[in-house]
């Protein structure tokens, strides 16, 4: 599908089904999701307390900081999704050419971090949760909730990585309509025209 972006764009009316079709924003929304469970299965699941102790310690080997990584990465993902979502709406009605690889250029980083952050949560998440003893826990309660909060943390690496390579290939397109621009527009009509 081909998509013009910039002038010939600016001011026009905003299309919600044609805008929920594309990949990045079905990506987006899957990342969304995923940061939803992660956070909110670590959050409501991710803590247990023995029955004669006040304090709750985190179900992956005790280790508060794995569920603080989790619950935290998953609710800056989240805002993130967010933002970028809101970026995408408002991306065709930029007009300037360096303004829309400045909001690409972003996204690539943005996006590769969170998918460098997921790959590092999914082997912090799965190494604590290798090293946890059920002694503690002999129902294991949580149980299910650390996995999805793996599983999803697995998923988010591939979500945001494809992110990362449409970002790439929009680049590759707003870069092409930059150089495009500098050779046709700068030249002096001719006069013998």
């Amino acid at each position: 599908m081909e998509q013009a972006y910039g002038a010939g764009k600016a001011g026009g009316a905003f299309d919600p089904l044609t805008f929920l079709q594309q990949p990045q924003t079905i990506l987006r929304i899957m990342s969304w999701i995923f940061s939803i469970v992660i956070f909110g299965c670590i959050a409501n699941e991710g803590y247990l307390n023995h029955p004669n102790e006040m304090v709750e310690y985190c179900i992956f080997n005790h280790n508060q900081s794995t569920c603080h990584y989790g619950v935290v990465m998953g609710s800056l993902a989240f805002l993130c999704c967010i933002a970028f979502l809101a970026l995408d709406v408002y991306f065709p009605q930029i007009s300037g050419v360096k303004d829309r690889k400045k909001a690409v250029l972003a996204d690539i980083g943005i996006s590769a971090f969170w998918a460098f952050m997921w790959f590092v949560g999914f082997c912090f998440l799965t190494n604590q949760w290798q090293m946890t003893e059920n002694k503690d826990n002999p129902l294991n309660e949580g149980a299910d909730a650390a996995r999805a909060a793996i599983t999803f943390s697995f998923f988010s690496i591939f979500s945001w990585g494809a992110l990362t390579l449409l970002a790439v290939e929009r680049l590759k397109k707003v870069s092409f309509e930059e150089e495009y621009n500098k050779l046709f527009a700068t030249r002096p009509p001719s006069p013998f025209v």
